[in-house]
Parts: structure tokens; sequence; C-alpha cells
């Protein structure tokens, strides 16, 4: 019939067939299926029947099923004895159980695709505004595939992963930057992580002011400006213009505030210019929606990785402002909305295979430094994260005395990593130029590498002359 629901009743009976004959194919397919990967009504009692029976630790077989639908009732809805002795005689052996799994499989999935295209069209009928009725469908086709994404429990006695992982270590013996993730621009940071490493979630955070989304973009900059990569940004509090103007500014060395007060000289434009011509070339894409979703994300995410054939880096500011389950909204529920959303970035940046970089606000804190235990609203971030770090300006809230004095230098910073699930933590000396709002390595102005000690004197950045100690490339 033209209108009836992919399905194959002979490879049906004949699956369950062979679970009724041989037990050495009985965890596997049992655990494999559900109930709804079966078209006909008695073959689902049939295989729940037989679930039950197997996690009650008995054989199954014809005795022990009719057994079981007998007691639950089910015994005539299931085709009665006599199908169930026939269901054992239908098949001579075991030996094609997989190709029937597989067409089985094949029809399950289709027929959930045509109950996900019928959802969408009636979703899509009642005139839902754009964003939310694309959001539905893809959300519809996305779930069916995570049902689909499944794994079972592996053993090592093939040593095919153990080899892998040999085979990783010897690479890298070899050549140190084989598995090399993608680099931040600042060689200590670059050092201690061997870049940002793929499927990994980075946690940037600090108070308000201490420029986080300085930081972040100086990396996305040196992703894709200086090493060609494809990065999205998602920028939950400034619009468009103002990250591209950060990152103009940044890239060309220019100082934002003298261009905002109309006093660049020849020399800055001629910098804006060549950066300005650079960046409409780069790959960098920004979202500058707000309350946006770990779901439209992740949405947007695909479809440009589709695109551009490739994705090496997601920058996300900020978590708190993100949007979340519906089920946790609400200010008592906070807590646990951050933790939905985290849990989402970090699957997010498993499937993509991409490292997600997601600043985060700290707890107001005054004077001492900030721990693992005063990230805002969620324990939940901390454990999510791959890695967490923290900057540390001492000027930001020093008094004018104590600047004079000398005793905290201005532009100093520190970028302190407090979790590492894959390495060591370890603190790296920074220097920030607020007017390009770029952090540096504190070794580009020839200062030696060492631990800050904020109460020495060090090299102050001569603003007058531009020189930052960075070539413009």
């Amino acid at each position: 019939m033209p209108n009836q629901m992919p399905h194959n009743l002979d490879a049906e009976s004949a699956l369950l067939g062979c679970i009724l004959i041989d037990g050495d194919i009985q965890s596997e397919a049992l655990e494999s299926l559900k109930e709804e990967d079966f078209y006909q009504e008695s073959h689902r009692e049939i295989l729940a029947a037989m679930k039950a029976v197997y996690g009650s630790r008995k054989p199954v077989d014809v005795v022990t099923l009719t057994d079981r639908l007998d007691r639950d009732g089910k015994l005539d809805r299931a085709g009665g004895l006599a199908y169930i002795t026939e269901l054992a005689q239908v098949v001579p052996s075991a030996a094609n159980y997989k190709q029937y799994l597989e067409i089985i499989r094949r029809d399950s999935v289709n027929r959930a695709l045509i109950r996900a295209a019928k959802d969408i069209i009636e979703n899509s009928m009642k005139g839902e505004e754009e964003r939310d009725a694309l959001a539905f469908a893809e959300k519809q086709v996305y779930d069916l595939s995570k049902r689909q994404d499944g794994s079972n429990l592996s053993g090592l006695k093939d040593g095919e992963v153990i080899q892998e992982v040999i085979g990783k270590f010897e690479s890298i013996q070899s050549d140190p930057n084989a598995f090399r993730g993608v680099e931040t621009g600042f060689k200590h940071l670059d050092r201690i992580t061997n870049g940002l490493q793929k499927s990994d979630l980075i946690v940037i955070a600090a108070r308000p002011g201490m420029g986080k989304t300085s930081l972040a973009m100086n990396i996305v900059e040196h992703a894709c400006l200086k090493k060609d990569g494809v990065a999205a940004v998602f920028s939950l509090e400034m619009p468009r213009v103002q990250i591209v103007q950060r990152l103009l500014c940044s890239y060309a060395g220019v100082s934002m505030e003298k261009a905002l007060a109309g006093k660049l000289v020849q020399k800055d434009w001629k910098n804006l210019m060549l950066a300005s011509d650079r960046m409409q070339k780069s790959r960098i894409f920004i979202d500058d929606s707000s309350r946006i979703t770990a779901a439209e994300i992740l949405s947007k995410c695909r479809r440009l990785r589709s695109a551009e054939g490739r994705l090496d880096l997601v920058m996300i500011d900020y978590i708190q402002l993100m949007g979340g389950d519906a089920k946790y909204a609400g200010a008592e529920n906070r807590q646990q909305e951050v933790a939905s959303i985290t849990r989402d970035l970090k699957i997010m940046a498993k499937e993509l295979d991409v490292p997600v970089i997601a600043l985060s606000q700290l707890r107001r804190i005054q004077t001492k430094e900030a721990q693992l235990s005063d990230l805002r609203e969620s324990g939940a971030i901390e454990q999510d994260a791959d890695i967490v770090m923290f900057i540390n300006r001492p000027d930001v809230s020093a008094t004018p005395e104590e600047l004079a004095k000398g005793n905290i230098v201005k532009g100093a910073a520190e970028l302190v990593i407090a979790k590492h699930r894959n390495g060591s933590l370890g603190r790296i000396q920074l220097r920030f130029i607020g007017e390009s709002t770029k952090f540096i390595d504190v070794d580009d102005q020839g200062a030696p590498a060492e631990e800050p000690q904020y109460g020495k004197k060090q090299p102050e950045f001569d603003a007058e002359d531009g020189s930052d100690g960075l070539p413009f490339d």
C-alpha cells in the first residue's frame, strides 16, 4: 500500500526466531533493539517479554517466553502459543541474524523520520517564527540522530585502542607538534596545553572589566587571522560592530581610544587598512543574538561547518547570558539551568570535535585570588570544563596611590590555569594593552619569563610611538 509505513514482517519474525534458537546472540540483539523498532504490535509484545526474561537471568526460549507472556496477560496479543512455536521454526539457524537486524533498524529509522517530518509540517503550519520553526525542525532530526548514535562497551583484548594510544605517543615523540591543538598565540599557554585540544570545553573566568572578551578574541585573532582557521563567535553581550571594532584595533595595533577620539595618525590609518583587508578575507563568523541556547549554537555551528568544510574554534561570551532548558526557568532554578547549559556545551564540543571557549563571570570577590568555587551560579561549570582559567589584573582594583608608588604595575596580568583535565596547572605572565584591547606575552616586551612579581616595577608600554613589540603582518 502506498501510504503504509516502511516495514518488513519477514525480517521481524526471522530475527525473533533467531533470538529464540540461539542464546549466543541474545545479549547483542536484545540490548540493541527497542520495542518501537518493530512495526507489528505482536512483535513488540514479544520483544518486551524477551527482554523481561533475559533481564531476570533466565534463558529465552519458547517455554520461558510463553510463560512470561501468559503471566503478563499478553500471550493472546502476541499471537498465542502456536505463533511463538512457529517463530522458533521459521529459520533453520541464526547465521543471518545481523542482516535481519539491519533491515529492521533501517525501516525503524525511516518510520521515525516520517513521523518527525509530519511533526515539522504540523509545527510549520502553525505559522511559528522563522527562528523557532527552524530550531524545532533541526531538533527533531538531531534528537533522532542522537537516539541512533549508540556505542557498546568494548574490551581491550584486540589491542586496537592500545596501539592507537601508543602510536599517538610515538608520533608526539618524533614530532612534538603532531597533535598540537589550536594555538592561542601565547607561548607559555600553548606549551602547557599543547594548543587548545579538540572536544575540550575551555572556560575563561574573571570579574567584569578584567578582559575576558579581549583575551578570547585575541585567541580567535591568532587562530583565524594568523593561522587561517575557521571560528564561530557568539557574542551575547556585545553587538557585532563592537566585537569587530575590538578585533580590528587589536590586530592593527591601533589605539581604539584614539580611533574613537578622532586622533589617528597616518601610520594608524595604514595599519587599519591593511588589517581590514586581511579581516575581510578571514573566516571569522559572528552571531550577536541575545539569550541564545546551546541547541541553537550547535545547530548554527553544524551549518557553518557544512558550508565551510571545517570548523576550528567556537567562542561564547558568556555562559550566564545563555538561555537554558525551559523547565529550569526562574531564579530559584538558575543553578540547574546553568548546569544544563555547561553540560550541553561539553556535549557540543565533543560532537563538533572542536575546542569551545566559554566565558564566565565570577562571584564578587574583592581581595582574595579567584578559586574554582568562585565560578558564578554553578559548580557544574568546574565539573564540565576541561580547562578553567582565571584572569588576574591587580591594577584594576588598585588605588592611585598604589600605582603611583609602583607597588602594582599598570597592565600587569596573570593567567591562572586552575583546572586542566589532561595536563598540568600553571601561571602565565601577560601584559594587557588597554588602548588596543590586547593581551601579549611579557617575553614580547623583552621581559624575563618568570612568575609575576607585582611588587617590582616592570617596563611600561610606550603607547605614544606605538612600539608594542609586535610586528604587524
